[in-house]
């Protein structure tokens, strides 16, 4: 996470520092968001069919040969814009592999009844990762150009990977479905028919689409708060070190009783904090606006990771998580674009 978080920033700093402008900022939004749909389908059938530890290490290693091409296009001088946006793409390719891949794999590692429990350890640490990607993303510009940022990144990746192997999922959790355009559809259509599952996902989608504000921070941080490459880091950083905060307090505390209420009233929160965010001109009051929509950002998360995890068969979690990483996407990606 601190590897993809720091490509996450780097991309859009660089994009930015190439042209200036906001209208790319949203195309580099909208050409991370193109190959979700198709690929985040094909990635979940794939985790359903094969080994879910490999492909997410796959994907990772392709992931690492992505910011080492970057890395080295910012080095030379061979960084133009459509080499940006293609790079941007290819990413988003294999990131479509690596999330439905990793989020099935956590269920088959620990028991149901403390699920929601491994959800919050896991959230932490990858919370962390959230955190200090883009703070390092920050310092490794101003210290050595984006050119260090992307080698960072990679490095990360490379450490990750070889982690990954280390991983020994039990034998029982092994799923062996058929990718096929069947496989595909009856992950949809359990998606379509479980009402819980598909109303947490819409509800979060079009929370971010309209209240996301991430795509905007090399504006704000350039632009209106002035605060340079150092203060776009602690601001891409600040809405994740939210989520850390709260994943620390949800770790002291009992499993959520009620997810359902829990989700709405995050929404709501994470809204009033993005308006605050909006209308402020004070670099420190930009920050707790967006620690605070991290915060009610991660109850979300934790709740409707719950809701659809336990919701779903064990040999139907790839591609019910690839569904929802669909709607991860469209709220996302989709929502930088609307935002540029």
């Amino acid at each position: 996470m601190m590897a993809h978080s720091l490509l996450t920033a780097t991309l859009a700093w660089h994009v930015f520092a190439l042209t200036g402008s906001a209208f790319h900022l949203g195309v580099l939004g909208l050409v991370q968001f193109l190959p979700v749909l198709p690929m985040s389908l094909l990635g979940g059938a794939v985790a359903d069919s094969r080994d879910r530890r490999g492909v997410t290490a796959l994907a990772q290693a392709a992931s690492l040969v992505g910011a080492a091409v970057l890395g080295l296009a910012a080095a030379h001088g061979t960084d133009t814009l459509p080499l940006l946006f293609g790079m941007a793409f290819a990413l988003a390719v294999a990131l479509a592999f690596e999330r439905p891949a990793g989020a099935a794999l956590l269920p088959s590692l620990v028991p149901r009844e403390i699920f929601q429990s491994a959800v919050v350890v896991n959230s932490t640490a990858r919370n962390l990762g959230t955190v200090t990607g883009p703070v390092a993303m920050g310092f490794a510009i101003e210290a050595g150009g984006v050119a260090t940022a992307y080698a960072l990144s990679a490095g990360c990746l490379a450490l990750s990977v070889a982690g990954l192997w280390r991983v020994r999922p039990p034998a029982a959790a092994a799923v062996r479905s058929p990718v096929s355009l069947a496989s595909i559809r009856e992950g949809i259509a359990f998606v379509r028919g479980r009402r819980l599952i598909l109303g947490s996902m819409t509800l979060d989608m079009f929370a971010v689409i309209f209240a996301g504000a991430t795509a905007l921070l090399p504006i704000y941080a350039d632009e209106i708060l002035e605060v340079g490459p150092r203060g776009y880091g602690l601001l891409s950083a600040s809405m994740s070190l939210g989520t850390f905060l709260m994943t620390l307090i949800l770790l002291v505390r009992p499993p959520v009783a009620r997810p359902g209420r829990a989700l709405l009233a995050a929404v709501l929160c994470f809204g009033l904090a993005t308006i605050v965010f909006g209308v402020s001109r004070s670099f420190p009051l930009s920050i707790a606006a967006f620690v605070i929509a991290g915060m009610a950002d991660q109850v979300s998360m934790v709740t409707r990771s719950t809701i659809i995890q336990l919701s779903t068969p064990d040999a139907l979690r790839g591609r019910v998580s690839s569904v929802n990483m669909i709607f991860i996407g469209a709220s996302n990606e989709l929502g930088a674009a609307e935002s540029g």
